[in-house]
C-alpha cells in the first residue's frame, strides 16, 4: 500500500518550525546598516570632548579665548558667501548671454580668478587693491573734496575685515559662477522651449522654469563651497582679523600651549562645518521630496 501523503498544512508547519522566517532579522540588519554610525560616533566624540573641556581648567580657558572669534568667523563667512553668490550668479548669466563680448568677459574673469590662490588674492586686495580703490574714489570725488564738502577717503577707513571679505567674495565668485552655469545648462532645453511657447519672456523663463529646476543641481556643490569658505575664512588671520584662528594664534604664542590651543581650534571648526553639512543635507532631501511630490 503506497504511503499516504502527509497533510500539506502539517508540512508547512513543520517547515516553518524547522526553518523560521528570517525576514525580520534581515530587516533589522538592513536598518542597522543604514544607521549613520559615522555621525553617531562623531556625536559621541563631540559630547565627550565637550565634557572634557568643561571639567578641565586649561582647556576651558583656551576654549573661552578662542571662542571669542566665532562671531567674526561666522560674519566673514556669511557676508562673503552671500556677496560671492550674487557676483557668481551675475558672472554665470554673463557666460550664458547671447552677447559674445559678455561671454568672453565672464570667461576671462573666471579663468584669471580661479588661477590665483586665495591667500595671494587676500594680500593683493588688502595691500594693492584697496589703496587703488581709495585713489579712484578720491579721484571721482575731487570736486567735492576741493569744495570742502567732504574729506578725502583714507585707506585705513576700509577695515582689514572688509578687505578680507572682498577678497573672499572675489575668490569664490569665480567657482560659484561655474556652479551656476553648469546647473542652469543642466535644465532640459524642452522646458525652456515650452516656456517660450507659453509666451514667457527671458526673465520669466529663468525665474519660473529654469532656476527652480537648476537649484536642485546647484545646491550640493554650492553647499560644498560654503563649507570650504568657512575653512578658508581662517586665512583672514594673516591680516590680523580676530577670527577663531587668530585668537588661537595669539593665545598659543603667549602661553606656548600649542597642542591644547590648536586642538580647540580644530574642534570648533569641525563643529561648524559638520553642523552646516548636516543642515545642507537635510535641505537637499526636502528639495528632492518636494520635487517628487
Amino acid at each position: 500500500m503506497p504511503p499516504r501523503p502527509s497533510d500539506p498544512s502539517s508540512q508547512s508547519s513543520s517547515s516553518e518550525a524547522s526553518f523560521p522566517d528570517d525576514r525580520p532579522a534581515s530587516g533589522r540588519r538592513a536598518v542597522a546598516r543604514e544607521l549613520p554610525w559615522w555621525l553617531i560616533a562623531l556625536g559621541a566624540i563631540a559630547v565627550g570632548l565637550a565634557v572634557f573641556i568643561a571639567v578641565n581648567d586649561l582647556y576651558s580657558r583656551v576654549f573661552t579665548v578662542v571662542a571669542a572669534g566665532i562671531g567674526v568667523t561666522i560674519f566673514v563667512t556669511i557676508v562673503g558667501f552671500a556677496l560671492a553668490t550674487l557676483l557668481g550668479l551675475g558672472v554665470a548669466l554673463m557666460a550664458l548671454s547671447r552677447s559674445p563680448v559678455l561671454r568672453q568677459v565672464a570667461r576671462f574673469y573666471t579663468e584669471v580668478i580661479r588661477g590665483i590662490p586665495v591667500l595671494v588674492l587676500l594680500f593683493y586686495i588688502a595691500f594693492v587693491g584697496t589703496p587703488g580703490l581709495v585713489w579712484l574714489i578720491n579721484l571721482a570725488l575731487t570736486p567735492l573734496i576741493s569744495a570742502g564738502a567732504m574729506e578725502p577717503v583714507l585707506v585705513r577707513d576700509l577695515s582689514l575685515m572688509w578687505r578680507a571679505i572682498i577678497a573672499l567674495t572675489i575668490g569664490y565668485s569665480a567657482f560659484i559662477a561655474e556652479v551656476f552655469r553648469a546647473g542652469i545648462q543642466s535644465v532640459d532645453r524642452g522646458q525652456v522651449e515650452a516656456a517660450e511657447a507659453l509666451g514667457l519672456n527671458r526673465f520669466q523663463r529663468f525665474r519660473l522654469v529654469v532656476f527652480p529646476q537648476a537649484i536642485r543641481t546647484i545646491l550640493p556643490p554650492l553647499g560644498n563651497d560654503f563649507i570650504a569658505m568657512i575653512k578658508d575664512s581662517s586665512l583672514v588671520s594673516v591680516l590680523g582679523v580676530q577670527d577663531i584662528t587668530q585668537m588661537g594664534k595669539v593665545y598659543a604664542s603667549g602661553s606656548f600651549r600649542f597642542f591644547e590651543t590648536y586642538s580647540i581650534v580644530a574642534y570648533i571648526y569641525l563643529l561648524l562645518t559638520i553642523g552646516l553639512s548636516l543642515g545642507l543635507r537635510g535641505l537637499e532631501k526636502r528639495l528632492r521630496r518636494g520635487h517628487r511630490g
